[in-house]
Protein backbone atom coordinates (compact mmCIF):
# COMPACT_ATOMS: atom_id res chain seq x y z
CA UNK A 1 0.00 0.00 0.00
CA UNK A 2 2.71 2.14 0.74
CA UNK A 3 4.67 1.99 -2.46
CA UNK A 4 0.96 2.60 -4.29
CA UNK A 5 0.85 5.62 -2.45
CA UNK A 6 4.30 6.73 -3.00
CA UNK A 7 3.65 5.91 -6.84
CA UNK A 8 -0.24 7.90 -6.64
CA UNK A 9 2.04 10.78 -5.18
CA UNK A 10 4.89 10.96 -7.55
CA UNK A 11 2.19 11.31 -10.66
CA UNK A 12 0.25 13.97 -9.21
CA UNK A 13 3.56 16.05 -8.87
CA UNK A 14 4.31 15.31 -12.20
CA UNK A 15 0.60 16.05 -13.13
CA UNK A 16 0.64 19.38 -10.72
CA UNK A 17 3.98 21.21 -12.32
CA UNK A 18 2.83 21.80 -15.66
CA UNK A 19 -0.63 22.96 -14.72
CA UNK A 20 1.15 24.85 -11.87
CA UNK A 21 3.70 26.53 -14.67
CA UNK A 22 0.42 26.84 -17.17
CA UNK A 23 -1.29 28.83 -14.57
CA UNK A 24 1.83 31.18 -14.00
CA UNK A 25 2.00 31.99 -17.85
CA UNK A 26 -1.78 32.60 -17.87
CA UNK A 27 -1.34 34.99 -14.82
CA UNK A 28 1.79 36.70 -16.55
CA UNK A 29 -0.46 37.18 -19.91
CA UNK A 30 -2.67 39.02 -17.51
CA UNK A 31 -0.73 41.04 -15.69
CA UNK A 32 -0.51 44.14 -18.79
CA UNK A 33 -4.70 44.75 -18.16
CA UNK A 34 -3.62 45.04 -14.49
CA UNK A 35 -0.66 47.29 -14.21
CA UNK A 36 -0.97 50.29 -15.93
CA UNK A 37 2.10 51.49 -15.38
CA UNK A 38 4.87 51.63 -18.15
CA UNK A 39 7.68 51.45 -15.47
CA UNK A 40 6.45 48.15 -14.18
CA UNK A 41 5.80 46.16 -17.12
CA UNK A 42 9.46 47.45 -17.84
CA UNK A 43 10.94 45.92 -14.84
CA UNK A 44 9.32 42.77 -15.89
CA UNK A 45 10.70 42.60 -19.17
CA UNK A 46 14.09 43.03 -17.95
CA UNK A 47 12.91 40.32 -15.38
CA UNK A 48 12.30 37.93 -18.24
CA UNK A 49 15.79 39.12 -20.27
CA UNK A 50 17.74 38.30 -17.06
CA UNK A 51 16.01 34.91 -16.60
CA UNK A 52 17.24 33.79 -19.44
CA UNK A 53 20.78 34.83 -18.96
CA UNK A 54 20.62 33.58 -15.47
CA UNK A 55 19.46 30.35 -16.41
CA UNK A 56 21.91 29.70 -19.15
CA UNK A 57 25.00 30.45 -16.91
CA UNK A 58 23.41 27.55 -14.72
CA UNK A 59 23.63 25.50 -17.68
CA UNK A 60 27.44 26.08 -17.73
CA UNK A 61 28.07 25.52 -13.79
CA UNK A 62 26.66 22.26 -14.06
CA UNK A 63 29.55 20.92 -15.94
CA UNK A 64 31.54 21.78 -13.04
CA UNK A 65 32.61 24.89 -14.28
CA UNK A 66 32.54 28.43 -12.84
CA UNK A 67 32.02 31.26 -15.51
CA UNK A 68 32.85 34.85 -14.59
CA UNK A 69 32.56 36.16 -18.22
CA UNK A 70 28.87 35.36 -18.87
CA UNK A 71 27.48 39.11 -19.61
CA UNK A 72 30.70 39.34 -21.83
CA UNK A 73 28.85 36.99 -23.55
CA UNK A 74 25.48 38.57 -23.41
CA UNK A 75 27.33 41.63 -24.70
CA UNK A 76 28.49 40.18 -27.73
CA UNK A 77 24.85 39.06 -28.39
CA UNK A 78 24.11 42.61 -27.87
CA UNK A 79 26.95 43.82 -29.60
CA UNK A 80 26.79 42.51 -33.05
CA UNK A 81 23.05 42.80 -33.18
CA UNK A 82 23.02 46.39 -32.48
CA UNK A 83 25.70 47.49 -34.95
CA UNK A 84 25.38 45.04 -38.05
CA UNK A 85 21.39 46.26 -37.79
CA UNK A 86 22.50 49.98 -37.27
CA UNK A 87 25.14 49.52 -40.05
CA UNK A 88 24.25 47.60 -42.64
CA UNK A 89 20.16 48.12 -42.14
CA UNK A 90 19.56 44.40 -41.85
CA UNK A 91 16.33 43.75 -39.79
CA UNK A 92 16.44 42.82 -35.99
CA UNK A 93 14.64 39.70 -36.66
CA UNK A 94 17.57 38.40 -38.80
CA UNK A 95 20.66 40.02 -36.25
CA UNK A 96 19.34 38.79 -33.31
CA UNK A 97 19.95 35.24 -34.46
CA UNK A 98 23.37 36.28 -35.74
CA UNK A 99 23.93 37.68 -32.48
CA UNK A 100 23.28 34.71 -30.52
CA UNK A 101 25.64 32.90 -32.88
CA UNK A 102 28.15 35.13 -32.50
CA UNK A 103 28.18 34.71 -28.56
CA UNK A 104 27.74 30.97 -28.86
CA UNK A 105 30.92 30.74 -31.93
CA UNK A 106 33.28 32.81 -29.94
CA UNK A 107 32.12 30.99 -26.72
CA UNK A 108 33.22 27.31 -28.14
CA UNK A 109 36.72 29.15 -29.48
CA UNK A 110 37.45 30.00 -25.92
CA UNK A 111 36.08 27.26 -24.18
CA UNK A 112 38.03 24.51 -26.69
CA UNK A 113 41.29 25.06 -25.67
CA UNK A 114 40.11 25.64 -21.51
CA UNK A 115 37.67 22.60 -21.43
CA UNK A 116 40.25 20.62 -18.83
CA UNK A 117 40.27 23.61 -16.78
CA UNK A 118 38.65 23.26 -13.80
CA UNK A 119 36.30 25.53 -10.99
CA UNK A 120 38.92 28.27 -10.36
CA UNK A 121 41.02 27.79 -12.76
CA UNK A 122 38.69 28.09 -15.65
CA UNK A 123 36.35 31.03 -13.37
CA UNK A 124 40.27 33.00 -13.84
CA UNK A 125 40.36 32.61 -17.64
CA UNK A 126 36.90 33.78 -18.31
CA UNK A 127 37.19 37.03 -15.66
CA UNK A 128 40.24 37.70 -18.03
CA UNK A 129 38.77 37.13 -21.30
CA UNK A 130 35.35 39.11 -19.99
CA UNK A 131 38.41 42.29 -19.61
CA UNK A 132 39.24 41.37 -23.02
CA UNK A 133 35.46 41.90 -24.52
CA UNK A 134 35.20 45.35 -22.58
CA UNK A 135 38.75 46.49 -24.51
CA UNK A 136 37.60 45.30 -28.06
CA UNK A 137 34.30 47.22 -27.58
CA UNK A 138 37.09 50.15 -27.31
CA UNK A 139 39.57 49.37 -29.96
CA UNK A 140 36.49 49.10 -32.32
CA UNK A 141 34.70 52.60 -30.96
CA UNK A 142 34.15 53.55 -34.05
CA UNK A 143 31.15 51.59 -34.38
CA UNK A 144 30.44 50.45 -31.20
CA UNK A 145 30.78 54.07 -29.89
CA UNK A 146 31.63 52.42 -26.06
CA UNK A 147 32.63 55.64 -24.55
CA UNK A 148 29.50 57.28 -24.87
CA UNK A 149 27.25 54.82 -25.62
CA UNK A 150 25.60 53.06 -28.69
CA UNK A 151 22.48 54.78 -29.69
CA UNK A 152 20.50 54.96 -32.81
CA UNK A 153 19.90 51.00 -32.90
CA UNK A 154 16.78 49.92 -34.37
CA UNK A 155 13.56 48.83 -32.76
CA UNK A 156 12.55 45.21 -32.63
CA UNK A 157 8.35 46.12 -32.38
CA UNK A 158 8.02 50.18 -31.96
CA UNK A 159 8.50 52.01 -28.34
CA UNK A 160 5.15 50.74 -26.82
CA UNK A 161 5.92 48.20 -23.70
CA UNK A 162 2.74 46.01 -23.85
CA UNK A 163 3.93 44.32 -27.41
CA UNK A 164 7.42 44.00 -25.52
CA UNK A 165 5.95 42.42 -22.44
CA UNK A 166 4.13 39.42 -24.50
CA UNK A 167 6.97 38.70 -26.90
CA UNK A 168 9.94 38.44 -23.61
CA UNK A 169 6.96 36.42 -21.91
CA UNK A 170 7.07 34.28 -25.32
CA UNK A 171 10.86 34.10 -25.69
CA UNK A 172 11.41 33.30 -21.96
CA UNK A 173 9.08 30.52 -22.15
CA UNK A 174 10.83 28.81 -24.96
CA UNK A 175 13.52 29.33 -23.86
CA UNK A 176 13.28 27.22 -20.39
CA UNK A 177 11.31 24.63 -21.96
CA UNK A 178 14.69 24.37 -24.04
CA UNK A 179 16.95 24.70 -21.40
CA UNK A 180 14.67 22.02 -19.11
CA UNK A 181 14.85 19.48 -22.05
CA UNK A 182 18.56 20.09 -22.73
CA UNK A 183 19.71 19.59 -18.95
CA UNK A 184 17.38 16.55 -18.14
CA UNK A 185 18.25 14.95 -21.32
CA UNK A 186 20.97 12.73 -21.76
CA UNK A 187 23.66 15.58 -22.64
CA UNK A 188 22.68 17.26 -19.04
CA UNK A 189 22.82 13.73 -17.06
CA UNK A 190 26.40 13.53 -18.22
CA UNK A 191 27.28 16.89 -17.64
CA UNK A 192 26.16 16.42 -13.92
CA UNK A 193 28.04 13.43 -13.76
CA UNK A 194 31.59 15.20 -14.61
CA UNK A 195 31.00 17.48 -12.03
CA UNK A 196 30.25 15.27 -9.78
CA UNK A 197 33.52 13.25 -10.31
CA UNK A 198 34.74 13.93 -13.84
CA UNK A 199 37.34 10.91 -13.24
CA UNK A 200 34.68 8.35 -12.63
CA UNK A 201 32.77 9.87 -15.37
CA UNK A 202 35.71 9.70 -17.87
CA UNK A 203 36.01 5.91 -16.61
CA UNK A 204 32.43 5.04 -18.42
CA UNK A 205 33.39 6.42 -21.49
CA UNK A 206 32.13 9.98 -21.02
CA UNK A 207 34.34 13.06 -23.07
CA UNK A 208 35.12 15.43 -20.65
CA UNK A 209 35.96 18.11 -22.52
CA UNK A 210 33.47 17.51 -25.13
CA UNK A 211 30.59 17.66 -22.92
CA UNK A 212 31.86 20.83 -21.22
CA UNK A 213 32.66 22.49 -24.90
CA UNK A 214 28.97 21.74 -25.58
CA UNK A 215 27.73 23.60 -21.92
CA UNK A 216 29.52 26.77 -22.84
CA UNK A 217 27.94 26.55 -26.20
CA UNK A 218 24.32 26.25 -25.29
CA UNK A 219 25.02 28.55 -22.34
CA UNK A 220 26.87 31.38 -25.00
CA UNK A 221 23.93 30.98 -27.11
CA UNK A 222 21.32 31.67 -24.75
CA UNK A 223 22.77 34.62 -23.41
CA UNK A 224 23.61 36.25 -26.23
CA UNK A 225 19.86 35.54 -27.34
CA UNK A 226 18.91 37.63 -24.58
CA UNK A 227 21.77 40.29 -25.00
CA UNK A 228 20.21 40.90 -29.00
CA UNK A 229 16.74 40.85 -27.66
CA UNK A 230 17.83 43.45 -25.14
CA UNK A 231 19.71 45.70 -27.72
CA UNK A 232 16.56 46.02 -29.81
CA UNK A 233 14.50 46.67 -26.58
CA UNK A 234 16.66 49.50 -25.16
CA UNK A 235 18.16 51.26 -27.96
CA UNK A 236 20.88 52.35 -26.40
CA UNK A 237 24.05 49.91 -25.01
CA UNK A 238 26.72 50.84 -22.72
CA UNK A 239 29.73 48.45 -22.16
CA UNK A 240 28.62 48.87 -18.21
CA UNK A 241 25.45 46.75 -18.77
CA UNK A 242 27.98 43.62 -19.37
CA UNK A 243 31.28 44.41 -17.16
CA UNK A 244 32.02 42.42 -15.00
CA UNK A 245 29.55 43.45 -11.95
CA UNK A 246 26.83 42.61 -14.11
CA UNK A 247 28.30 38.90 -14.73
CA UNK A 248 28.22 39.38 -10.78
CA UNK A 249 25.06 39.91 -10.77
CA UNK A 250 23.54 37.05 -12.43
CA UNK A 251 25.50 35.00 -9.78
CA UNK A 252 24.35 36.57 -7.23
CA UNK A 253 20.67 35.87 -9.05
CA UNK A 254 21.37 32.40 -9.19
CA UNK A 255 23.13 31.77 -5.92
CA UNK A 256 20.21 33.44 -3.82
CA UNK A 257 17.56 31.28 -5.70
CA UNK A 258 19.73 28.30 -5.95
CA UNK A 259 22.38 26.83 -7.74
CA UNK A 260 20.72 23.03 -6.99
CA UNK A 261 17.65 23.89 -9.12
CA UNK A 262 16.48 24.81 -12.37
CA UNK A 263 13.72 27.13 -10.81
CA UNK A 264 16.49 28.31 -8.59
CA UNK A 265 18.00 31.11 -11.12
CA UNK A 266 14.52 32.16 -12.00
CA UNK A 267 13.08 32.42 -8.52
CA UNK A 268 16.66 34.45 -7.41
CA UNK A 269 16.08 36.65 -10.52
CA UNK A 270 12.24 37.68 -9.61
CA UNK A 271 13.22 38.59 -6.01
CA UNK A 272 16.57 40.53 -6.39
CA UNK A 273 15.07 42.59 -9.12
CA UNK A 274 11.85 43.05 -7.56
CA UNK A 275 12.06 44.01 -4.10
CA UNK A 276 14.72 46.67 -4.91
CA UNK A 277 11.94 48.19 -6.89
CA UNK A 278 9.47 48.17 -4.24
CA UNK A 279 12.53 50.57 -2.15
CA UNK A 280 13.86 52.41 -4.93
CA UNK A 281 12.79 55.74 -3.23
CA UNK A 282 15.76 54.56 -0.82
CA UNK A 283 18.17 53.86 -3.47
CA UNK A 284 21.35 54.35 -1.80
CA UNK A 285 20.21 51.21 0.36
CA UNK A 286 19.43 49.49 -2.28
CA UNK A 287 22.63 47.42 -2.29
CA UNK A 288 22.99 46.66 1.14
CA UNK A 289 19.40 45.18 0.92
CA UNK A 290 20.49 42.98 -1.82
CA UNK A 291 23.50 42.29 0.44
CA UNK A 292 21.11 41.25 3.16
CA UNK A 293 19.12 38.86 1.21
CA UNK A 294 22.48 37.17 0.24
CA UNK A 295 23.50 36.85 3.70
CA UNK A 296 20.06 35.62 4.76
CA UNK A 297 20.25 33.11 2.68
CA UNK A 298 23.45 31.91 3.13
CA UNK A 299 22.98 31.02 6.58
CA UNK A 300 19.65 30.19 6.89
CA UNK A 301 18.68 28.47 3.43
CA UNK A 302 21.63 26.67 2.13
CA UNK A 303 19.52 25.77 -0.95
CA UNK A 304 18.39 29.32 -2.18
CA UNK A 305 14.60 30.68 -2.00
CA UNK A 306 13.99 27.57 -4.12
CA UNK A 307 14.09 25.38 -0.66
CA UNK A 308 12.19 27.49 1.76
CA UNK A 309 8.75 25.77 1.29
CA UNK A 310 10.91 22.12 2.42
CA UNK A 311 12.51 24.15 5.10
CA UNK A 312 8.64 25.51 6.26
CA UNK A 313 7.81 22.04 6.21
CA UNK A 314 10.29 20.78 8.10
CA UNK A 315 9.87 23.41 10.56
CA UNK A 316 6.26 22.82 11.06
CA UNK A 317 6.87 18.95 11.17
CA UNK A 318 9.36 19.46 13.91
CA UNK A 319 7.11 21.66 15.77
CA UNK A 320 4.09 19.12 15.69
CA UNK A 321 6.69 16.55 16.82
CA UNK A 322 7.73 18.61 19.90
CA UNK A 323 3.87 19.26 20.75
CA UNK A 324 3.20 15.57 20.41
CA UNK A 325 6.12 14.86 22.78
CA UNK A 326 5.30 17.59 25.16
CA UNK A 327 1.34 15.82 25.14
CA UNK A 328 2.65 12.44 25.82
CA UNK A 329 4.92 13.35 28.73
Amino acid sequence: MDVMDKQLSIRNRNLTKPAVYAGLIVILSLLPLLIKSPYWLHVFILIFIYIIATVSLRVITTSGQFPLAHAAFMGIGAYTSAVVSKELGWTPWLTIPLGALAAMVIGILIAYPFARLRAIYYAVVSLFFGIGVLQILFVFEKWTNAYGGLIGIPYLLGATKVPYYYFFLGLTSLCLLALYRFEFCRIGTNLKAIAQSYMVASSVGINEARYRVIAVAVGCFFVGLAGATYAHYNVVLSYTSFDMLATLWLVLYAIVGGMGSFAGPIIGTAVLMVVPELFRELKEFVPFLSAGILLVVVFLMPQGLVGLPQLVRSWIVRRRERKAITHAS
